[in-house]
């Protein structure tokens, strides 16, 4: 809000009366939540790790209520998951809508497929209740289930000279190519950057995009290589024209393990167990 003054405004209570329960809370905590000035009202850091937890608390008085009133009644209620786009998780998501609507047409699945946050972190403010996500952790109030390992592949338009075969291509053999990635704070982006730099070659980077649907047209317009978990470069071969070619890469192979992550504090509620099982399910469809 940055001001008391339209907070209570929008809580439809008196100023004084809001700053005089802002005064408790904060004596409660033994803590200075806010801060107060001409240009308005920021919080500190010890109010950021308490808006953070109340989150967390009105998300499940909100669940607890919701499953109060549907106790014996069929599953409903919206439930988060977040699929990371640069991963064979991404090809779930159309599955599990349906496998949802058929076992628990009360659910509303809300899924995620975007880079612009770490879902890890999404699961600990509690915006996100379970992902897929690479990485095993440990990260401080995420829960990880490592559920297999990816391996990464080459995906290139044939104009480039790259030809077809079994045989897998070294990083070093890459480095002539301009690369379509994704942005430098990706786990696939990352492990990318860990090969070449062990293969001590450059990697050259056309451009960084968020979208695998964009570095895809790229490919296939031959603007650039990419290199993607192979359950995205069927994906891409799929939706392409017959020019694009896919290679296994070795010295080093790039790979990476795909995890089902899980708030480490807050429990889930009915739906979103159920939609655990059928996502894990389906996640094991994958290996």
């Amino acid at each position: 809000m940055g001001s008391i003054t339209r907070a209570a405004d929008v809580l439809h209570i008196a100023q004084p009366a809001l700053s005089q329960q802002l005064a408790s809370i904060e004596e409660h905590f033994r803590q200075k939540l806010l801060t107060r000035s001409q240009q308005g009202v920021v919080m500190t850091d010890a109010g950021k790790v308490v808006y953070r937890h109340a989150q967390v608390i009105l998300r499940q008085m909100e669940q607890a209520q919701a499953e109060a009133l549907e106790a014996g009644a069929v599953l409903s209620g919206k439930v988060s998951v977040g699929l990371a786009p640069f991963s064979s998780a991404a090809t779930l998501s159309l599955r599990l809508m349906e496998e949802t609507k058929r076992l628990h047409p009360g659910i509303l699945l809300h899924i995620t497929e975007s880079v612009s946050q770490p879902y890890s972190q999404m699961i600990m403010n509690g915006r996100l209740e379970m992902g897929l996500i690479h990485g095993t952790g440990p990260i401080r109030g995420v829960k990880f289930t490592p559920l297999l390992r990816e391996e990464f592949v080459l995906v290139v338009h044939r104009s480039f000279g790259v030809e077809p075969g079994d045989a897998p291509i070294t990083v070093a053999d890459l480095a002539f190519l301009p690369f379509l990635l994704p942005p430098t704070y990706n786990f696939v982006r990352r492990a990318i950057n860990l090969a070449f730099t062990r293969s001590r070659k450059d990697l050259i980077v056309m451009a960084e995009l968020e979208s695998v649907r964009t570095i895809a047209r790229g490919v296939d317009a031959g603007l650039g290589a990419t290199i993607t978990p192979k359950a995205i470069a069927d994906r891409i071969v799929a939706e392409s024209n017959e020019e694009i070619v896919v290679r296994q890469i070795a010295s080093p192979m790039i790979e990476e393990t795909l995890s089902f992550c899980v708030s480490d504090n807050t429990p889930l509620s009915e739906p979103a167990l159920a939609v655990k099982e059928i996502l894990l399910q389906l996640a094991e469809t994958l290996k």
